[in-house]
């Protein structure tokens, strides 16, 4: 069953759903969801070098996501003129807010895309949209520009929606995986474009 904005209010104010910063009122929310933004904390994909050939390999012994991230890309800090997103380029970034799915509420969310953004051809998650029950952190998003033209991402612009859903029962085993209690990159100025 999804939340429509009436229900996500009511459990917002109840303390089910922790969104901080909160959401602002007059625009965020939509019948059945409520609009994120855009943290200033992106990770954007290091240049290839000529000469070297990476390949990724999940199944490896000892495979850790988070740090072949840190070695194939850079933290950058989006100015407040915006970061210019080319096409085909998957590039890391967060939620500004912080978001808390206590496991007791049987609420888990699934994070999308704003239609406005999407008919440029941006897209904000890659095939991982579940916030399970349990979660908390920012939300990292998987932004990819599958336009044909550039596109600015500024921080602080609505990014993505939060879809809430009821879960039938409570769930035995909360989010436990890599990402829970997620951190942003420390703010660092960006250089060049």
């Amino acid at each position: 069953m999804i939340l429509t904005d009436r229900e996500i209010k009511i459990a917002i104010a109840r303390k089910l759903i922790v969104i901080d910063p909160p959401p602002d009122e007059t625009v965020a929310f939509t019948s059945t969801a409520v609009d994120l933004t855009l943290d200033p904390s992106v990770r954007i994909p290091k240049q290839n070098v000529a000469g070297i050939d990476i390949v990724i390999d999940p199944g490896a012994p000892g495979y850790n996501s988070e740090e072949i991230i840190k070695r194939l890309t850079d933290p950058q800090t989006i100015p407040k003129t915006g970061y210019r997103l080319e096409p085909g380029i998957l590039t890391l970034g967060w939620t500004r807010e912080y978001v808390s799915l206590s496991l007791v509420t049987r609420i888990a969310a699934r994070v999308e895309g704003r239609s406005s953004l999407a008919r440029m051809g941006v897209g904000i998650h890659v095939t991982a949209p579940t916030i399970h029950a349990g979660f908390a952190g920012p939300i990292q998003l998987e932004i990819i520009n599958h336009g044909s033209k550039p596109l600015l991402l500024r921080p602080g612009m609505r990014i993505c929606q939060l879809i809430f859903e009821m879960t039938l029962g409570t769930p035995e085993k909360g989010y436990s995986g890599q990402f829970l209690e997620q951190r942003k990159e420390p703010k660092r100025k960006r250089g060049g474009r």
